[in-house]
């Protein structure tokens, strides 16, 4: 599945380059050209990114921005601000906002391109395309394939994402609500305890490797991919 980043920017003639060189790079694009519009995308169609204009009609990509940061929903989604502001006052005002980056205009296509997917390699490494492991657990979004010392685990599309997710999140503790949010999407509504349902599916799949002790219950907060013990575990 193709990593999505929304443009949120007001200049139609930037917004169809960063568009077009997104889209040549195998990226998702959603547009948009003010922030009403920004949130509206956001309910509907969550992004893995967000390439942030500071300047905007109405509310500033700043003020955006932050109230982004301040709502569980969407305070995971990294963002990149662009801006033609050079000063470095301003620069950490961005930075303050809660935005992962900042590029200052003008800018180069690969310049972003590079600069997005190092953020996504620092803070949202599910959204990539590269390898994960765990022990001898091996996931590879780019084939969709796990194995375990070589050997290929058949496993549905839902624990798929759901390992995958986990395997590039290890030793954090979700709960159901926050990986409903974080793997199936805010747009989708579905009872927490189907969760249950996907992660008994996935230790399933994994106990003939002796790999589904790895995926941790933690009593009272959700659940756990660890190699180390748990000393929390349900009984």
């Amino acid at each position: 599945m193709a990593t999505k980043v929304l443009i949120v920017e007001d200049e139609h003639a930037i917004r169809q380059m960063v568009t077009l060189a997104l889209s040549n790079s195998g990226f998702e694009v959603l547009e948009a050209g003010d922030a009403e519009l920004a949130r509206s995308l956001l309910l509907n169609e969550p992004p893995d990114l967000i390439l942030m204009d500071w300047m905007l009609p109405g509310a500033s990509g700043i003020e955006l921005t932050r109230s982004l940061k301040a709502d569980k929903v969407t305070r995971d989604i990294p963002v990149i601000m662009l801006t033609a502001r050079g000063d470095e006052d301003d620069k950490v005002r961005g930075l303050d906002s809660g935005a992962e980056d900042y590029i200052s205009k003008p800018f180069s296509p690969r310049e972003m391109i590079a600069r997005i997917k190092a953020v996504l390699r620092r803070v949202a490494p599910h959204a990539t395309e590269e390898a994960v492991s765990a022990e001898n657990l091996t996931l590879d979004p780019s084939s969709h394939r796990v194995c375990y010392n070589d050997a290929p685990i058949d496993m549905g599309p839902t624990e798929f994402r759901l390992l995958h997710f986990f395997m590039t999140h290890q030793d954090k503790v979700y709960s159901r609500s926050r990986l409903l949010d974080r793997v199936w999407g805010t747009n989708v509504y579905i009872e927490e305890r189907t969760v249950d349902v996907h992660i008994r599916r996935l230790r399933k799949a994994l106990e003939p490797f002796g790999a589904d002790s790895l995926l941790q219950t933690v009593r009272g907060a959700g659940y756990r991919f660890s190699i180390g013990p748990n000393p929390h575990a349900a009984a």
